[in-house]
């Protein structure tokens, strides 16, 4: 009888039996860039090319891992990623639905839209490990994801010329299957944050949008904004993630009778 190939171990139908082959978690990164200002060195965004194998893998873990969060409820409840039935489209109907029904009662509503600066390039691993903990994610399921966080490597590649191979200490790859929703879970207790300030939001993967309805004559709006602001940005700080306010968006949607 033939061995098993080591990749069917990583494959099966319970948790990864071993930790993730070393030679998955290195990738090339090329250049894209965001806008047609590609002079601006700001404006330019890696573009992950992994090893398929790496990804067929992430498919598998990604399956086992959202049915445990599904099941149990662990999962954001205003966050459309990686729910079935749910989408892009979903996450905008319900802000859109609940700007209208505020401004069918006469309210004027907020709606602020984050920016994160390199978002996926910063999650901590300790605290990510730490929050797949506590969400009952343990001994060889949690080595698993260590084994695959841990050790990545890369080497940038620019106008044919490759660099050689850099450790990564922090971050989830971009491009990856696994990626956004390891991100997701990172941010979990951000909503409760966003909830003690009287405000609702709603998800998808990194997109957050964060809305208030209130009165036209409601003078306190401008203090609970900052005090929100404030609280998310000192939340982001701890967990080595930065609130862009250059791009995070403000809008204003007002009553009929203030227009």
């Amino acid at each position: 009888m033939l061995d098993q190939h080591p990749m069917l171990d990583q494959c099966g139908a319970g948790p990864p039996a071993k930790p993730a082959p070393k030679h998955i978690i290195c990738w090339l990164v090329q250049q894209g860039y965001e806008t047609d200002l590609p002079n601006h060195v700001e404006n330019y965004r890696p573009i992950s090319l992994l090893p398929f194998l790496s990804k067929i893998i992430e498919r598998v873990a990604f399956k086992q891992i959202t049915e445990y969060l599904s099941q149990n409820c662990l999962l954001d409840p205003y966050q459309s990623g990686f729910k079935k039935g749910h989408s892009t489209e979903t996450a905008l109907l319900a802000v859109t639905e609940s700007l209208k029904e505020a401004r069918a009662t006469a309210k004027s509503s907020v709606l602020i839209l984050l920016d994160l600066s390199a978002a996926f390039d910063t999650v901590n691993h300790g605290f990510l490990l730490s929050t797949l903990s506590s969400m009952g994610i343990t001994e060889k399921t949690h080595a698993w994801f260590e084994s695959y966080l841990t050790g990545r490597s890369f080497s940038v590649s620019w106008l044919g010329q490759s660099s050689t191979m850099h450790h990564l200490a922090t971050g989830v790859p971009q491009g990856s299957v696994l990626g956004p929703l390891l991100f997701a879970i990172y941010t979990t207790l951000l909503g409760e944050i966003i909830r003690s300030h009287g405000f609702f939001y709603h998800c998808y993967a990194d997109d957050t949008q964060l809305y208030l309805s209130f009165p036209p004559d409601d003078h306190t709006v401008s203090a609970r904004i900052s005090n929100c602001l404030s609280d998310i940005s000192k939340w982001m700080k701890s967990h080595h993630l930065q609130l862009n306010l250059s791009k995070t968006e403000l809008l204003v949607a007002l009553d009929k009778s203030v227009c």
